[in-house]
């Protein structure tokens, strides 16, 4: 049965396979964005009235500033996992989730349809890696098993090449 006082089993864990799986959408919807944004909305844009023109032009970098945001933790967290940085590092205020400024839930209203479902998936998914970045953290990190393994492996190591010499 579910205990919602066990915050531990609601939280999602920090693998390797969710920060990739996060990467490949955050790159996907970068390119979404930047394809969007430089090319095919220039034309919407230029059909808006020019206070909602000014809001399409803050969205877009809205979600642009969130998509960095997003990327940028996501390859701390895989240089951490791969050794590249040493454990504890994404904990550092300056490795954490940047802040990025919330949507006028008003001016997106205003914007062509493909505009608001670019800046509302930004909005989900810096919503779901900022739930990580601060539930992740709240416990103790889970030893990777494989490194485990290896700690023991170069420990018997070690131990047979000392009984040897």
């Amino acid at each position: 049965m579910f205990d919602p006082s066990d915050q531990s089993s609601a939280r999602a864990r920090i693998t390797p396979r969710l920060i990739e799986s996060l990467y490949t959408e955050a790159m996907l919807l970068a390119d979404e964005a930047r394809t969007y944004f430089d090319q095919e909305g220039r034309g919407e844009r230029s059909e808006l009235d020019p206070f909602v023109r000014v809001g399409f032009a803050c969205e877009s970098l809205k979600v642009t500033t969130r998509i960095m945001h997003i990327v940028a933790w996501l390859l701390t967290q895989r240089a951490v996992e791969s050794g590249e940085l040493p454990s504890g590092v994404e904990r550092r205020p300056e490795r954490r989730l940047g802040h990025a400024a919330e949507s006028d839930h008003a001016v997106v209203q205003q914007l062509p349809p493909s505009a608001q479902r670019l800046v509302n998936a930004s909005v989900d998914l810096y919503a779901r890696v900022s739930r990580l970045d601060e539930d992740g953290f709240d416990e103790a990190p889970v030893p990777s098993p494989a490194r485990a393994l290896m700690g023991r492996l170069e420990r018997d190591l070690r131990r047979g090449s000392g009984d040897s010499q």
